[in-house]
């Protein structure tokens, strides 16, 4: 009977189609109700099916005192059934799922019907639907035969419950998102289901593809801000978050980051740096006991290569200016000792210091390898450059590399790094298949301004006495792409330079460093040259790289990179014995290289680094270069060279040769400099001051001069000539109301 009277309701439901139907759903509502309530399932079931009847039809006019609050319970609660009969389990759930449905279909379209996005009614339909996803994922992982499979598929309330999902979320408004997200989060918390975060990962995905994509970022925010509340939890839990957040971010693409870019990166450094505290302190507060460090550092480093993944995933997704903002963003929190960030004393200080400089370093190269510029100025600016090379020279060995790992992945553009992985002195370059563009304008502009800066620190770097392999090779690839990428003839004669200088160190071994290293400097040359030689097809320069790597092969091959950079290396430790045919000679170089256009004087220069670049990153110069500057400028002004030069004239010879001493010139100059820094930091002090007495002397008798000059007074009105000067003035003007011409005015 209760079927029968149904059918007529839902017939009459059906044929109703005029503005009364709001006083005919009322009694409907109440006899469906009725069902809902029963003990009996199949009732449920009968009342659900009623609902969803009601659920499709559309009304003309909105019932603002209807109340849909008693289904919204009594149906997450059918959704969370546990009846003993498995089958009937199951169709009470989907039941449950069909009726969430209809709720939402009806009320969600209408803002003058109750308002289905409350907290109190998505508490209540969220959890619901992911309880069914999960059971579901469950059971179906006792992997069941084919026709079961089939079966389940069939009347699983798992595809009813993503599909319901998907739905609500996709008709979901800007300011909706937060109440259908929070009872996701609160839901895995309380389920434990962040750890395996498998379930996690599938409710984001689903998530992300089903909300409107410029909502996307409403969604990271919200993912970032659990994050920051769960800062205390387990390592496992904060991992699963971030793993879910990086997810997110792929899928949400340019989308997931939003208008507070710089945001989501700071949140995630700072859990990097919390991260750090933990795992040095072995516990989540001070208080706690040090017994669970070791698997609490354990966890903490996979948290941390996490977050690492994380920031490179969301950088990936930015456009490339603001890639370049997040890499200077996350530089700046580099704690260095020329930086205002404050170094840390004492031994837990240093290494709170350096787990902070590796992660914040691992993180920026996860953001360089994504990123990709043509323009290297864009790229690498001053203040970035400084800070980054700035670290480059620190003692730490793991720093230095990462540092140059950096630099790679900026200037390799065309995806040649992995060409240069191994040192070898191969004899046919083509094999290589390298890509080479022309060196732009940016590019010449950019090694103008930093070139000298660069080759300095590959300098210093390859001084350092704790570089292994790995440290070689970065450097191998970064001169080779440097040459590759950046260079001009110009660029390419310094790298030479450099190179040979570099071999110097090695021979002459002032720093006193070990076998291995010096050998590892010989072999790093003879693999650059070797190459070089080749991409500048000059033959006589190949040659006689050619021949030197041959001699070496057969009087020395502990100094070529196929006996050094092997497992267990062959070296030789009488390396202050060696005869000068295994060498590279400049002056060789310098010839050979000259007839073919190159730069022979600056070839034949021997490479020294400039001394004022550690200056230049502190944004000041030093004392001694400030004095000579003034001593400059003083001795361009004496006395001795005021007769000046008859004046030469200009032709278009004079112009070529200017163009072409001006590198000679720029050295001489530079070298002059470099003089008088030195006289200044190590002459006596009584020997410097008189240098400047008679410098202050000379200057005072100028001024007196330009005085006594401007304090005559100004021709008296009726013409008369005033008296000389040095005579007594009666009518004289105040000094105070004399007009003085602009430059003598200070």
């Amino acid at each position: 009977y209760v079927c029968i009277a149904m059918e007529a309701l839902d017939q009459l439901l059906m044929a109703c189609h005029c503005q009364s139907i709001n006083l005919f759903v009322e009694s409907f509502l109440k006899m469906v109700a009725k069902l809902l309530e029963s003990e009996k399932p199949n009732l449920q079931i009968l009342g659900t099916n009623s609902f969803v009847k009601f659920a499709n039809i559309e009304e003309d006019t909105p019932s603002y005192h209807r109340s849909y609050d008693f289904f919204v319970s009594r149906f997450s609660e059918m959704c969370h059934s546990s009846h003993d009969d498995l089958d009937i389990r199951t169709k009470i759930r989907m039941s449950g799922i069909k009726g969430l449905q209809g709720v939402v279909r009806k009320t969600v379209n209408d803002e003058l019907q109750a308002n289905i996005w409350d907290p109190q009614h998505m508490d209540k339909i969220v959890p619901s639907l992911l309880f069914n996803l999960q059971h579901v994922e469950e059971t179906e992982s006792r992997s069941p035969s084919p026709l079961q499979a089939a079966e389940k598929e069939k009347e699983s309330p798992t595809e009813l419950a993503e599909r319901c999902l998907r739905e609500l979320l996709g008709r979901a408004a800007y300011g909706n998102i937060k109440n259908a997200i929070k009872p996701v989060l609160i839901h895995l918390d309380n389920h434990s289901l962040w750890e395996p975060k498998i379930f996690a990962t599938c409710c984001f995905r689903i998530i992300m593809y089903s909300i409107q994509p410029q909502h996307s970022h409403l969604v990271i925010q919200q993912l970032l801000g659990h994050l920051d509340a769960n800062s205390k939890s387990a390592a496992t839990v904060r991992a699963g978050i971030v793993e879910v957040l990086s997810e997110a971010a792929v899928i949400a693409a340019s989308g997931s980051v939003g208008p507070t870019v710089l945001e989501v990166f700071n949140t995630l450094l700072r859990q990097l740096r919390l991260s750090i505290d933990y795992a040095l302190t072995g516990s989540y507060d001070c208080a706690a006991g040090v017994s669970t460090k070791i698997i609490k550092e354990h966890e903490e480093r996979m948290f941390q290569e996490a977050v690492i993944k994380t920031i490179g995933s969301f950088a990936s997704t930015l456009p490339t200016y603001q890639q370049s903002e997040v890499m200077v963003f996350i530089m700046n929190k580099v704690p260095l000792p020329s930086s205002q960030h404050a170094i840390e004393a004492g031994k837990a200080g240093e290494n709170r210091n350096r787990l902070t400089q590796i992660m914040l370093l691992k993180s920026l190269l996860q953001v360089s390898v994504g990123f990709q510029c043509s323009n290297m100025l864009t790229a690498l600016p001053s203040a970035f450059l400084d800070r980054l090379l700035s670290a480059a020279l620190m003692e730490d060995a793991e720093i230095r590399l990462f540092v140059l790992e950096i630099l790679i992945s900026f200037i390799d553009r065309h995806g040649n790094r992995q060409k240069f992985s191994t040192i070898t002195t191969i004899s046919d370059i083509s094999i290589l298949k390298l890509k080479v563009d022309k060196c732009s304008r940016q590019d010449t502009v950019f090694m103008k301004k930093h070139g000298q800066q660069l080759y300095r620190h590959i300098y210093l770097i390859c001084k350092e006495e704790s570089n292994v392999q790995a440290h070689y090779e970065a450097l191998y690839s970064m001169l080779m792409l440097i040459s590759i990428e950046l260079a001009n003839e110009e660029v390419v004669v310094d790298l030479i330079r450099l190179v040979l200088a570099v071999q110097e160190v090695a021979q002459i071994n002032e720093d006193n460093l070990p076998a291995y290293n010096r050998c590892a400097l010989f072999a790093l040359g003879a693999a650059y040259l070797n190459l070089i030689s080749q991409l500048t097809t000059v033959p006589t320069f190949c040659q006689h790289i050619h021949e030197v790597i041959q001699m070496r092969q057969r009087e020395a091959p502990y100094l070529l990179p196929e006996d050094v950079f092997v497992e267990k290396p062959r070296l030789s430790k009488s390396l202050d014995c060696l005869g000068p045919e295994v060498f590279f000679w400049q002056s060789k170089i310098s010839e050979v290289l000259g007839g073919s256009g190159y730069n022979s004087d600056r070839l034949s220069t021997p490479y020294i680094p400039q001394l004022t670049d550690e200056d230049r990153l502190s944004k000041r110069k030093s004392i001694g270069e400030t004095i000579s500057l003034q001593v400059e400028v003083e001795s361009r002004n004496s006395p001795e060279r005021e007769q000046r030069a008859p004046a030469e004239e200009i032709t278009y010879e004079t112009l070529k040769k200017a163009i072409v001493d001006s590198v000679a010139v720029e050295e001489q100059e530079r070298e002059r400099r470099r003089q008088v820094v030195e006289k200044f930091q190590k002459a006596p002090f009584e020997e410097i001051a008189a240098h400047c007495g008679a410098r202050a002397t000379l200057l005072q008798s100028k001024l007196n001069q330009i005085f006594e000059i401007t304090i005559r007074p100004p021709p008296s009105p009726s013409g008369t000539i005033t008296a000389a000067y040095g005579q007594p003035q009666n009518h004289s003007i105040p000094v105070y109301e004399m007009k003085f011409p602009d430059l003598c005015v200070y």
